[in-house]
């Protein structure tokens, strides 16, 4: 390991940035344009005129930014994603979302599947469910015009622009035709939490996506109502909730008649995604 990074990840480790020693190694890598393997055998003698940059980034992430916006990408479900500001910052506890769909449609057999993200953000479960199923149609809605573009650019990134539309839209409001997949990670914190946030979520992610409502349940009651006549017979509903929240949005779904439904769990041991197989 360089000097470089032995030094910075000491910094952030003193700062409670965790895990230090990879975040060092992505912002040593970003700030070089290097890969890990260079940067292994001969980053001090590779650092260079990236030293300032690297500074840079060191200062910004000490500051409470978080690494995927410094560098401006992130992982997600084996895809490298951009980051774009105002949209939010996927988070690996998403993918437990993405793993549950598809185990869901694999279930149900279904083949050329048409797949609706609700509040598509960065595009990164799109992408995922699209990149992993080659024969899927996905259409992505967001309100937020930087979302829509990030979708865009996303897909593009990926490949998958010839199998991904999007669309800029109040949720469900603008849509007709049905899908065999509907999914989102909707905005579900409380207006009393929000100030309470973590200020890497609450400085540097859009309000449009964490904000829930009064009680941060509001797009699940939306959807309550308004994905039946969206969703094709047989078809499946897969929801980010939060952690707290699993018992009240499944109740909510099944009051209004919703049969088949069920929370998961994500790596934690957390509630995270609810479900749906009508």
């Amino acid at each position: 390991m360089s000097a470089a990074r032995r030094r910075l990840a000491a910094a952030l480790s003193a700062a409670g940035k965790e895990p230090a020693d990879l975040e060092a190694r992505f912002l040593l890598e970003a700030a070089t344009g290097l890969g890990a393997l260079a940067l292994l055998t001969r980053g001090d003698e590779l650092l260079g005129g990236a030293a300032k940059q690297l500074q840079n980034f060191a200062a910004r992430r000490l500051t409470g930014e978080p690494v995927n916006r410094i560098i401006g990408t992130a992982n997600f479900f084996g895809l490298d994603l951009v980051v774009a500001p105002k949209v939010l910052d996927p988070r690996a506890d998403t993918e437990i979302l993405v793993e549950t769909a598809l185990e869901l449609l694999a279930r149900k057999g279904m083949t050329k599947p048409r797949i609706l993200d609700l509040g598509v953000g960065s595009g990164a479960i799109l992408c995922a469910l699209l990149d992993s199923r080659p024969d899927a149609f996905g259409v992505g809605v967001d309100l937020s015009p930087e979302a829509c573009a990030a979708t865009q650019i996303n897909l593009a990134r990926c490949g998958l622009a010839a199998r991904g539309k999007v669309i800029r839209g109040d949720w469900a409001a603008a849509l007709a035709g049905r899908f065999d997949l509907i999914v989102s990670n909707p905005p579900y914190i409380s207006h009393a939490e929000l100030g309470g946030l973590d200020r890497e979520v609450r400085d540097h992610d859009p309000v449009l996506a964490l904000d829930g409502g009064a009680d941060g349940l509001a797009p699940y009651r939306l959807f309550a109502v308004e994905l039946k006549r969206l969703l094709r017979p047989e078809g499946v509903v897969c929801l980010e909730i939060g952690w707290t929240q699993g018992a009240e949005v499944a109740a909510l779904l099944s009051a209004a008649g919703w049969s088949g439904v069920s929370c998961r769990r994500d790596r934690a041991g957390r509630d995270r995604v609810i479900a749906v197989e009508s």
